[in-house]
């Protein structure tokens, strides 16, 4: 079974990502509060965070109901979105498009290779975006409480 699909997306190392969710856990008393659901397959998640006073995340904390594919992308946005603010992530959500796209290269960010083998995967590119879409959700509010 090794060369089917499945054996090829959920490799150990994306796997592996998945498990260092538990180094963010969700915190019902963070001042932002943002979510996010998957229209394609019913993944959500909430995300918690603190900002400073230029609205940039910090403390981010999550709770993933996802595929092995949305967990590890999770958990590279955990370590990657620190000090991001609305533009950042908003950028960055463009560029991943574009790279689910084949039109960037997996460098935009760290481990994002990764989740290459999920790329032909359509089902599971809304999972992948999930984090940043969860972000700007609470970003946006935080930019409408100034």
């Amino acid at each position: 079974m090794s060369g089917s699909p499945r054996a090829a997306l959920y490799s150990p190392a994306m796997l592996a990502l998945a498990v260092e969710l538990a180094d963010f856990p969700f915190d019902p008393a963070a001042p932002l509060q943002g979510q996010a659901r998957s229209r394609t397959c019913g993944s959500t998640i909430a995300l918690s965070a603190d900002c400073d006073s230029e609205a940039r995340l910090f403390g981010i904390g999550m709770r993933v109901s996802a595929c092995a594919v949305g967990q590890a992308s999770a958990a590279i946005f955990a370590r990657e979105a620190r000090e991001m603010g609305i533009g950042e992530v908003g950028s960055v959500l463009h560029e991943l498009g574009s790279w689910l796209e084949g039109k960037a290269p997996s460098s935009i960010l760290p481990r994002l290779e990764l989740l290459e083998p999920a790329r032909p995967h359509k089902g599971r590119h809304e999972a992948i975006l999930l984090p940043w879409r969860a972000a700007l959700d609470a970003l946006s509010k935080a930019e409408s409480a100034r």
